[in-house]
């Protein structure tokens, strides 16, 4: 789990999100969701994340953001 967030720091500072031990499970979830690969699968998703950053970053942080949002 969360194999790939210290490569994430600046992604979670752009969407306005403090990890902390409380949050990160819920954090990884939602990330899971967004690029749709079935959670705890952490290659294929930090895979998944490298390829949304490199083709539209801004909409990745924008879906983060807002899927925060709602379950925050």
């Amino acid at each position: 789990m969360t194999c790939y967030f210290r490569h994430l720091q600046e992604v979670f500072r752009r969407a306005g999100i403090l990890v902390t031990k409380e949050n990160k499970q819920k954090i990884d979830r939602i990330i899971h969701g967004i690029v749709g690969v079935d959670y705890k699968n952490c290659q294929a998703t930090w895979r998944r994340i490298k390829e949304r950053l490199a083709t539209d970053e801004a909409s990745f942080i924008r879906e983060l953001k807002e899927a925060w949002a709602k379950h925050a």
